[in-house]
């Protein structure tokens, strides 16, 4: 039995939470990307301890901070990374739509994969760039990024590629030989990589997360890689990411304008991110395995639901869920009607879709499918 309880169902309405707020209270939220579960408690007692002292003037960053990123690295995905490659930043979703920007010049074309975690298509679109969106495929229930599907999208102007791995929405963890193919396929046309692995510490069921970058010395000189432990370690509301990158002249173009008009993360991000690297572990191999538990029993209920399909959860406490197979327009709606929130499908550009967020105690979800069961037996 774990001594952290993850079974704790804690009240989190009127928190000013985005996800808690936003519907009645009579209504089971699971659609934003946070957990429901305490923070590591080593996190809390620093938070604490730093709050304790009573001054919160402005902060630079700690000396040791990017060397115990490179540390963390080295240990959990056998990466070597020279702290000079390391760029703290406020978040991975700043940097998503600076490097749009940034890293591409204005006649440029950027492709994204399709579905994406919608900021991934947002900054593409936002950059004022030309972009395209490459459809992922579903092999073996797994939702992956193929160099077919890229190869449709491709033109002379192609100069970025956005990437997520672990893949957001589908939770896919990349192979390493999915990983060449789609690194082949960028050193043959000549593409920057931009990938998100924000949820490369979750990853599930006995998968392994490889960074993109680390694949080859051609996959690291064309890629920014962007990574936090906000996820990961639940402070998204008070943490930072960092980007890496090894190409000097690209690593000093994806970081223009931090300090500017991208500002430098606040205090408490450095307290918590020091705090999950130096003493989190214990408490991450347990949401694991709480994950894995809720993973499985989604799977499991989603699969006798008539007309739904889930893929394969290999990462992450993201759950999509395919609605093809009922005949309503909005399923998203349709759930809603019966007291759960989702994040629709149209997000991702695939409003016969949603997603559903697991990183909740076994009583809330058990009931919200319950309530997702009802909602497809009154169709």
């Amino acid at each position: 039995m774990s001594k952290y309880n993850f079974d704790n169902v804690i009240n989190r309405f009127q928190t000013d939470s985005i996800r808690w707020d936003k519907y009645d209270p009579t209504v089971i939220p699971l659609w934003v990307a946070d957990m429901d579960f305490l923070s590591p408690p080593c996190v809390l007692n620093a938070m604490k301890n730093r709050v304790e002292h009573g001054i919160f003037g402005y902060t630079h960053e700690p000396n040791d901070f990017k060397e115990n990123i490179a540390s963390y690295l080295k240990k959990h995905y056998c990466w070597e990374v020279e702290t000079e490659w390391i760029v703290i930043i406020p978040s991975v979703v700043s940097a998503l739509y600076s490097i749009g920007i940034n890293c591409t010049k204005s006649a440029s074309h950027i492709i994204t994969p399709q579905p994406i975690y919608h900021h991934l298509r947002l900054a593409a679109e936002q950059s004022g760039r030309s972009f395209n969106e490459a459809q992922v495929e579903t092999i073996k229930n797994r939702q992956i990024l193929s160099t077919k599907s890229l190869n449709k999208v491709i033109n002379n102007n192609s100069e970025l590629l956005y990437f997520c791995n672990p893949h957001n929405p589908g939770g896919t963890v990349y192979k390493k030989d999915e990983l060449i193919q789609i690194v082949d396929f960028c050193n043959k046309n000549n593409l920057f990589i931009c990938s998100d692995e924000i949820h490369a510490g979750m990853v599930l069921n006995g998968h392994k997360h490889i960074p993109i970058a680390s694949i080859s010395k051609a996959a690291a000189d064309r890629t920014v890689t962007l990574m936090s432990l906000n996820k990961t370690f639940n402070f998204p509301g008070a943490g930072l990411g960092w980007m890496i990158c090894k190409n000097p002249s690209l690593r000093e173009m994806a970081s223009n304008r931090i300090g500017s008009l991208i500002p430098h993360p606040e205090i408490f991000g450095y307290v918590a991110t020091n705090a999950a690297i130096r003493d989190g572990e214990d408490w991450r191999l347990a949401l694991l395995d709480y994950l894995n538990q809720n993973r499985k029993l989604l799977i499991e209920r989603i699969n006798q639901i008539p007309g739904l399909k889930i893929y394969d959860i290999e990462a992450s406490y993201l759950g999509w869920i395919s609605c093809e197979g009922i005949p309503v327009k909005d399923p998203h709606q349709l759930f809603l009607n019966h007291g759960v929130a989702l994040q629709p499908g149209y997000m991702f550009n695939q409003p016969d879709h949603v997603r559903i967020n697991i990183a909740t105690p076994h009583s809330i979800l058990n009931e919200a499918l319950d309530r997702i069961e009802k909602a497809i037996k009154s169709i």
